[in-house]
């Protein structure tokens, strides 16, 4: 066997390993506060035990691994300012791109409910 042949194997072992890190990557761009108030407030939908600790944190780790950190954050404020009276409010709760995120975070945990619960 040449040279090349010899580093075919190990080339292509690399690509998978470059493509799986950045999937890593991708799915823990979320801050460490943004994971623990998501788990809280799981937590507190879903009782204080042990088991919910765990059911929780899948959520997100599932959470994460679909809707971007910057979405999410879209999302979340969204969700938070569409409950503002008046003005403000009726842009968050009419915007099609906050609608979008809101929407896309939704599936995303209904997907986590799936896996985790």
């Amino acid at each position: 066997m040449n040279l090349a042949g010899q580093l075919r194997p190990i080339v292509a072992a690399l690509a998978v390993l470059a493509a799986t890190a950045t999937r890593a990557e991708e799915a823990n761009d979320y801050p460490t506060a943004a994971r623990a108030e998501y788990v809280y407030g799981c937590m507190k939908a879903n009782g204080e035990s042990r088991q919910a600790i765990e059911q929780c944190s899948c959520s997100i780790d599932v959470v994460a691994s679909i809707v971007t950190y910057e979405r999410y954050v879209t999302a979340e404020t969204a969700l938070s300012m569409s409950q503002v009276r008046g003005n403000l409010g009726v842009q968050f709760r009419t915007s099609e791109q906050a609608n979008s995120a809101v929407n896309d975070l939704r599936r995303a945990q209904a997907e986590a409910e799936v896996r985790c619960f």
